[in-house]
């Protein structure tokens, strides 16, 4: 997976992009047999994906998910990232994978996601819903294999275009390509040519199905349609027609025709009398259209004469019909719902919990029945049906007695019986939800300042499209700049130091506690006159206060001049707050590290003694957090022609653990002082341990080396065995006699071993962190160790314990601290 440079076009000069996308909706679409289709593709700054195109459902349904970070937790993310389709075959399934996002998005429905790739380069990825009806076994393999056909075949256009530099940039300005769902044409227009006088008469071949007659067989004679028209309708025809002729006014007429089943359909007939040269009309003829809407025209009427309120919606939610009887329901015109949505013409329909129900049919293509208060005291019931163009909606009073209980947009079944209501608390604006669970989600995991504010920049920006990101944190009464991104170096230098009684917008929220959404750069200027403004086009200042206390403000910065609605006020707002506590945490956290590793580093040699004929370095690599300090330690120790060098392991990650570790270590140092032999050592230090009272056990290998002459004597207590590394670059595994782990037994023997080490070899002493992960045992991380050690053969000394380290810190399961201790025999040449 990588990303790419998208090329120098805009947005406007990319229709090759544009008619790419198209296709590729419309054919995944097909190929699934989904209800809508929508493609991302990778923003031109590479931190999130923009919806460029949608088909079977509107980008107003999709409002909350325009932008997506790349590293959300959301299945078109996932396959972005992971290059392989993710397939969620119904609700269930969706739920045990990304259960953030099945919660932001509680509506039955199963999806494909598939990335959309050229060679080594992604482009963004392409998703697929459907409703329910494939429970548990979502698209066949032939209809996965027709969806990544399609998603390859858009790389493929896209790279073609990339390699011309003419595919465009996306960002908030890029405006989605809606394609309807394909279908058949429900109304159709046959076009004619006729001339009175003669009776001839042009027809184009849907004018001939129309009126039943194959187009190679009409003769060119209006007599031949009129066959086809119900007698009694003809002379009132002819009568229009040359009326309309004689007095230049436009024919609309109303016809019946018979169909071969002797059947009869209602069209209509439009004509006008077209201008001749010079702008004179012609003398007798007519030029028109015939529009055959099926069964429309009746339906419509029929519907016209209900008493109860019936409407259509478009996709994205517009009303492109409303019968009378629905005027009187809702108490408003035809005209003031035509062509708009009834939550913004209506107030009280603006309430979330309607809308989400709305959402609900949109998305899992499922019909929905709820309950709906109109004002004063009227309860309606509403009823959903959805389908490829758009819905048919149902309203009617409720005529039954209804529970005291009775909530709004509570569901009902279709004969709204009372006993069928179930509890149903208002819900979010789709996305909203999952843009608090997402950032909740990652400030949960983030530990120190510097991941908060890593989690919040991910987060934030590529979510609400912010460029640029700055937080300042509360010292002493001041503003200190914590981190920023995008920002210019210097532009917020006048908010370092700033005390919080300054006149600036960073201080004024923190006086205030509430956020503030700047729209316009002169908005800007116009409440702050004078301060520096950036790039910038608007902005939001989030306060960042955790029980009453500020702890400082994130600032966003956006491109554009931009206007913050409702909802994304509501979301940031409650984002703020947070931040605010996992930052108060963080810092916390920070502070309490500082100190424990302050401690244990007290407890850890500073500087290792310099020695003739030996070079020795030492690494230390913590693997807990906060104040968890572990009990691992390393010390080397001269005496007289001879070296004492020492690893050891205390069980535990506490202070307990820690203390124990220094007073071992201080033994070990007065028991070789003392000249005691190493097999003394190690069980005098044995038993110091079983003195201390403690239940804490520990593993140590102890070797006195003679560097006059190589040899060495090794002694083990429960511990890992040393590493040898030959000048010819092979390692030998030390497996020599090892006794148990101290504090075990105060009568325990621990065997010594002796033997001689041949210049320029290199002998590892460590702890079981470095070879002991969660999902692999010790003997295999020992094997990998070896490995490791020989292939760096041609390291120096600082260089190989460095680079053994790297190794160890690319592992994510390591779960303990690391001790390593690496003695290099290189004894001056005689």
């Amino acid at each position: 997976m990588s990303s790419y440079p998208f090329g120098a076009a805009t947005v406007g000069e990319a229709p090759e992009r544009e008619d790419a996308l198209v296709r590729a909706v419309v054919r995944a679409v097909e190929a699934s047999g989904a209800h809508a289709a929508s493609v991302f593709l990778l923003s031109g700054e590479g931190h999130s994906l923009v919806l460029t195109a949608v088909c079977g459902t509107p980008p107003s349904l999709l409002g909350g998910w325009r932008r997506i970070p790349v590293n959300s937790r959301i299945p078109v993310a996932e396959a972005y990232r992971s290059g392989r389709m993710v397939h969620l075959a119904d609700a269930e399934a969706t739920m045990r994978r990304f259960p953030q996002f099945a919660v932001a998005a509680p509506y039955p429905f199963g999806s494909a996601s598939v990335p959309v790739k050229a060679g080594g380069r992604t482009f963004g990825a392409m998703a697929v819903v459907w409703g329910p009806g494939r429970e548990g076994t979502g698209l066949s393999r032939a209809q996965r294999r027709h969806l990544r056909s399609t998603a390859d075949a858009l790389g493929a256009e896209l790279a073609a275009l990339d390699d011309r530099r003419a595919l465009g940039e996306c960002d908030d300005r890029t405006a989605p390509v809606v394609v309807p769902t394909p279908s058949a044409p429900v109304i159709r227009v046959g076009l004619f040519d006729w001339d009175l006088d003669t009776g001839a008469l042009t027809a184009d071949d849907e004018l001939c199905a129309i009126f039943g007659i194959p187009p190679r067989s009409f003769d060119g004679r209006a007599a031949t349609l009129a066959a086809r028209m119900e007698p009694a309708d003809l002379p009132g025809f002819r009568s229009a027609a040359r009326a309309a002729v004689q007095e230049g006014h436009v024919l609309a007429h109303c016809l019946r025709i018979r169909d071969l089943g002797q059947g009869q359909r209602t069209v209509e007939l439009w004509g006008r009398v077209p201008e001749g040269p010079e702008g004179a009309r012609a003398a007798s003829r007519l030029v028109g259209a015939v529009l055959d809407s099926g069964s429309g025209m009746a339906a419509v009427a029929a519907i016209e004469r209900l008493a109860d309120g019936f409407f259509a919606l478009s996709p994205d939610g517009r009303v492109t019909y409303a019968n009378h009887s629905l005027e009187g329901l809702l108490h408003v015109s035809q005209e003031e719902l035509l062509g708009r949505r009834p939550w913004d013409v209506l107030p009280w329909l603006a309430d979330p919990v309607y809308e989400d129900r709305y959402q609900a049919a949109a998305i899992s293509q499922q019909p929905v029945s709820f309950l709906v208060r109109c004002p004063p005291e009227e309860w309606l019931v509403f009823s959903l049906h959805p389908g490829e163009q758009g819905m048919t909606g149902w309203a009617a009073p409720v005529r039954r007695p209804l529970p005291a209980d009775a909530e709004a947009g509570t569901p009902v079944s279709e004969e709204c019986s009372p006993v069928s209501l179930t509890s149903a608390p208002a819900a979010p604006r789709l996305g909203a939800l999952y843009r608090v669970l997402q950032l909740g989600s990652a400030l949960t995991e983030a530990v120190t300042a510097r991941e908060v504010c890593d989690a919040v920049a991910e987060q934030l920006l590529p979510a609400f499209g912010g460029r640029r990101l700055a937080i300042s944190v509360v010292e002493e009464q001041r503003l200190h700049l914590l981190t920023h991104r995008g920002y210019p170096e210097g532009i917020l230098a006048c908010y370092e130091g700033a005390p919080l009684h300054a006149r600036l917008p960073v201080t004024d929220v923190l006086a205030s506690g509430s956020p503030l959404f700047v729209e316009s750069r002169q908005d800007l200027l116009e409440a702050y006159p004078g301060i520096p403004a950036s790039d910038s086009g608007s902005w939001v200042f989030l306060p960042l206060i955790a029980s009453g206390r500020p702890v400082g403000v994130c600032t966003l910065g956006f491109d554009d001049a931009r206007r913050f609605p409702d909802e994304d006020r509501a979301v940031l707002t409650a984002l703020g707050g947070l931040i605010a506590q996992a930052l108060g945490r963080a810092r916390l956290y920070d502070a309490e590290f500082a100190v424990a590793r302050g401690l244990q580093d007290a407890l850890l040699p500073h500087r290792l003694p310099e020695l003739p004929g030996l070079h020795v370095t030492g690494r230390y690599l913590p693997g807990t957090r906060g104040m968890d300090i572990g009990g691992d330690w390393y010390d080397v120790i001269p005496r007289g022609s001879e070296v004492a060098l020492i690893v050891g392991d205390v069980e535990g990650h506490n202070v307990a653990a820690a203390a124990a570790m220094g007073q071992l270590r201080s033994a070990v140092r007065a028991f070789v002082t003392a000249g005691h032999e190493p097999g003394d050592v190690v069980a005098s230090t044995n038993r110091l341990l079983l003195d201390m009272d403690s239940t804490l056990l520990a593993s140590c290998c102890y070797v006195r080396f003679q560097p006059r002459s190589g040899v060495v004597r090794l002694v083990r207590a429960g511990h890992c065995p040393p590493l040898l590394r030959l000048p010819d670059g092979e390692v030998e595994l030390l497996d020599v006699p090892c006794g148990p782990l101290l504090g075990v037994a105060e009568t325990a023997d621990y065997p010594e071993s002796e033997l001689h080490v041949a210049p320029a070899s290199v002998l590892a002493l460590y702890t079981d962190g470095l070879v002991e992960t969660r999902h692999s045992d010790i003997g295999s991380g020992i094997d990998r160790l070896r490995a490791s050690l020989a292939r760096m053969g041609g390291h120096q000394l600082e260089e190989l314990a460095d680079a053994v380290l790297r190794d160890a810190c690319r592992s994510s399961d390591r779960v303990d601290d690391i001790a390593l201790l690496l003695t290099e025999f290189a004894p001056a040449p005689t």
